[in-house]
């Protein structure tokens, strides 16, 4: 949030503002500067380093505390969730706040007032309050969320603020962005009643029914994605720190709940069924006074789940049950049951999974997750089309698949890769190729790994963005196809083997599990020297290599009996490819630069199997603050030779051709996950301004806004296309490796006869 400076301009209302009580002056409100008139500006200026500029206002600048972060995203959410315009919104607004006990007065601030759309901001016009706390800090301890029932305090704060405004204040809101609480006051009793509520309705929703079914299509909306990780995160957390579970086993939890509710989504969308993912006031009002839950939406939720089992039976077993209590289940029905998932965007729910699986599934086998930034590069270099088939056989959580699909959407369904939409223009246009991406996940995009927590993980993000089950299958990659018949997912790749058997994929993107601690041994060694048919492979990595005395050349020795996985993984991928087919492969940077005879065969295959496309060395930090693990990698883009380029080189030797190599310093965070911008030579940050045009709905009308960004530049030699406005002028990897296709395209042995 700190990153960016918002100006507002609406087409056709000038700088239109709401007007001053103050005759001649400009009405001061809090702590903040004035508010210019109309005209008047005092242009941008350098920020400091504990200062950032207000979204409310897009005018002033504020102290960078923890509880102002919270504040801009909520206010952000507030306009693009809620459809409250940012002109209606005023910030530490003042209140004469009456103690209700003691009958003492004293002056409160509201940390953000919300008013009558136009109206003047004045204490009468106040129709909803936010009160925000800085985030609490993380401990090593499980912490739990507290329930309505348990936040007297907190709802008592909200409800005196609303009381000081008046009647016509209807909602409240208090956060600390780890416990959320909506409120809303009981217009039917004389004395004052704050009731619980399960979220907010709309700016423009006038027909909203606080007292029926919250959870009706009519008012359910779009997820912002701060708002939609933030309910996923509280999801998790009650059940890992109210319930007791684990954090894996708490994501599995979660995951059945989720699934039921698109699968409620699905039944009302496509076939007019009533909603039963929802919770009813009624039942919040139950659980103002306790929070033990209501059994009415337990048994609804479980019943939907039930029905998921039989729809999915290829996903879910006999084991896979729903064990949580009244109280978990009524407390994630009510977070999730006003927004519709179906029409939020795939890269809001993609970015929320991803956070939930990184946070809580770590393999143990050597298995690193590959962090974000490395992922979307990957996707970004080599570029998979719609007629090719993409594999990962060490998929984890299915980063790479999902990526796949994402870039897949932001290419083919969005007008250059969705910039300059507005949200709900992207995520229409996002909804309306999803059939499309389930068509091309279905028949074109697959996983292995021989975790079954992590393929199923992978198989239902891929679900989760396309409502198709993800080709993912437990088996051990190194094995298949020729051993593990009785693994799991053997016989349901067998029936695939058009697209998965070796010789088929077109593209292929893994990040294999690292360590001469998990050695590989016994007879999958053998499939690495022998083909299927007993003959003896004419390349082979899987021996004992050594150096001759005389002239230090590598020679080959007896076949080895144990194997670091990584080296393996470089064979077994180079032959899931086709003639031709192209991988991005991430390795630790010993096989690449270790002298040690062992490294040196695995480089010498690499080159007698495939052309180097590219070497990208990544800095330490992704795999620090993405996986928790302190290792140097590089990631290496290969094409596989044909026949006819081997044949080639074998009677006119071999020919020299440049190869792209880079080395990435920076990828946007620390060590500590600290996001990082580039600073000028004075050590003082870089800003670029930019405009962005969106929508806001305001009583049922659609108000065009042009926003004036002025932000913070990355310091990212990764950044993909997806995040990058078309202005921008930073050196970046990707950019870089295009320019050396253009002027070296001519040169690379396998663009022989094309047009570089």
């Amino acid at each position: 949030m700190s990153e960016e400076q918002l100006g507002f301009d609406i087409p056709g209302a000038g700088e239109e503002r709401p007007k001053s009580t103050s005759k001649g002056k400009p009405k001061a409100s809090g702590k903040g500067p004035a508010e210019p008139v109309s005209g008047e500006s005092a242009g941008p200026r350098k920020l400091q380093d504990d200062e950032i500029f207000d979204y409310i206002t897009g005018e002033k600048v504020v102290k960078h505390t923890a509880a102002e972060e919270v504040r801009q995203r909520i206010a952000r959410a507030l306009v693009h969730q809620y459809g409250i315009d940012p002109r209606d919104m005023e910030a530490d607004f003042p209140l004469q706040v009456e103690n209700r006990k003691t009958g003492r007065k004293s002056r409160k601030r509201a940390s953000i007032a919300i008013f009558e759309h136009r109206a003047e901001h004045e204490a009468q016009n106040i129709r909803r309050i936010v009160v925000i706390k800085p985030r609490p800090s993380d401990s090593r301890t499980v912490s739990k969320i507290r329930t309505f029932a348990r936040a007297k305090e907190q709802v008592d704060e909200v409800a005196d603020l609303m009381h000081a405004a008046g009647p016509d204040c209807l909602y409240g809101m208090w956060t600390d962005d780890k416990d959320l609480y909506f409120i809303r006051r009981d217009p039917a009793r004389f004395e004052d009643t704050y009731l619980p509520l399960a979220n907010w309705p709309r700016g423009d929703a006038t027909l909203f029914d606080a007292q029926g079914n919250i959870s009706s299509l009519g008012i359910m909306r779009s997820a912002d994605e701060t708002m939609l990780r933030f309910a996923f995160r509280r999801c998790h957390d009650f059940i890992h720190g109210n319930e007791g579970l684990p954090k894996d086993a708490a994501f599995w939890q979660f995951l059945y709940v989720l699934f039921a509710k698109l699968h409620d989504e699905k039944l009302v969308r496509e076939k007019g069924h009533e909603p039963r993912f929802y919770v009813d006031t009624t039942e919040l009002a139950a659980l103002a006074k306790n929070d033990a839950g209501s059994p009415a939406v337990a048994q609804r939720v479980k019943d939907l789940f039930d029905e998921v089992k039989q729809v999915h039976a290829d996903q879910f077993t006999q084991y896979d049950r729903l064990t949580l209590n009244d109280a978990a289940l009524t407390f994630i029905t009510g977070e999730l049951s006003t927004y519709t998932l179906h029409g939020t965007s795939l890269d809001a729910l993609g970015t929320a999974y991803q956070e939930l699986v990184g946070d809580n599934l770590r393999g143990d086998r050597g298995q690193y997750f590959t962090p974000n930034v490395a992922t979307r590069f990957m996707v970004e270099l080599l570029d998979p089309q719609l007629d090719e088939t993409v594999l990962d056989p060490c998929c984890g959580t299915g980063g790479f698949l999902r990526e796949t699909l994402l870039h897949v959407l932001h290419r083919e369904g969005l007008p250059n890769f969705g910039r300059g939409l507005n949200a709900k223009r992207k995520a229409e246009l996002e909804t309306e190729y999803r059939p499309h991406l389930a068509e091309y996940a279905k028949d074109r995009v697959f996983g292995m790994d021989f975790d079954p927590f992590l393929t199923r993980a992978a198989s239902f993000g891929v679900t989760m963005l396309t409502e198709e089950r993800g080709n993912t299958f437990q088996v051990d990659s190194l094995q298949f196809p020729r051993m593990g018949e009785k693994q799991p997912g053997h016989a349901l790749a067998m029936e695939r083997r058009d697209r998965v058997y070796p010789g088929e994929v077109d593209v292929l993107f893994t990040n294999p599990p690292f360590g001469t601690d998990i050695p590989v041994t016994g007879p999958t060694l053998e499939l690495f020297r022998v083909d299927e048919f007993g003959g003896e492979k004419p390349a082979s990595i899987a021996y004992d290599w050594s150096r001759g005395k005389e002239d230090g050349s590598l020679r080959r020795g007896k076949a080895a009996s144990s194997i670091p996985p990584e080296r393996l993984f470089v064979q077994k991928c180079v032959e899931w490819l086709k003639p031709g087919g192209r991988m991005g492969i991430v390795l630790p940077n010993g096989v690449l630069s270790n002298p040690g005879p062992d490294d040196e065969a695995v480089r010498q295959y690499i080159l007698d199997e495939c052309w180097v496309m590219a070497s990208v060395e990544l800095p330490i930090e992704p795999f620090v603050v993405g996986a928790g693990v302190n290792i140097l990698t590089t990631m290496l883009f290969l094409r596989k030779k044909t026949e006819r380029e081997k044949t080639e080189e074998r009677l006119h030797g071999r020919e020299d051709y440049p190869v792209f190599m880079a080395v990435a310093e920076k990828v946007g965070v620390d060590r500590r996950g600290n996001r990082l911008y580039v600073r000028d030579a004075r050590g003082e940050y870089v800003w670029r301004e930019e405009f962005e045009d969106d929508d806001i709905y305001v009583k049922d009308v659609v108000i065009p806004r042009r926003i004036k960004r002025r932000k913070r530049v990355p310091d990212n030699d990764l950044m993909d296309l997806r995040e990058r406005p078309e202005d921008y002028e930073r050196p970046n990897v990707i950019d870089e490796y295009r320019k050396f296709l253009k002027e070296h395209g001519r040169e690379l042995p396998w663009r022989k006869g094309e047009t570089a």
